[in-house]
């Protein structure tokens, strides 16, 4: 079927939900990995291409927990990162305006 949906709540019940992203036995995948699928395959990994998603659609409980899930990821990524500038402004003696 082909057409549109308008209501103003959809439920999903997903019983995968991303939160395993947390565990400490999770690998998470470096950036410059990232970086390197992006550039060989123009979109982030496990995300489905635009292509794809024009030939097959997409599961919006799925893609739902998917999103999530790369947001968990770069909030890891972005507490790495800042760990990583407190011990740099640690090493050279700055100190953070915040």
């Amino acid at each position: 079927m082909n057409g549109k949906v308008h209501a103003k709540e959809i439920k999903v019940n997903n019983s995968i939900w991303p939160d395993y992203v947390f565990q400490s036995s999770y690998n998470l995948m470096p950036l410059n990995k990232v970086e390197a699928f992006i550039k060989t395959n123009g979109h982030l990994p496990e995300v489905p291409s635009a292509k794809e998603v024009g030939e097959k659609g997409i599961e919006v409980g799925a893609n739902q927990a998917l999103l999530l899930k790369k947001i968990e990821e770069l909030t890891l990524h972005i507490i790495e990162l800042e760990k990583r500038i407190a011990v740099q402004e640690g090493k050279s003696g700055k100190r953070s305006r915040r």
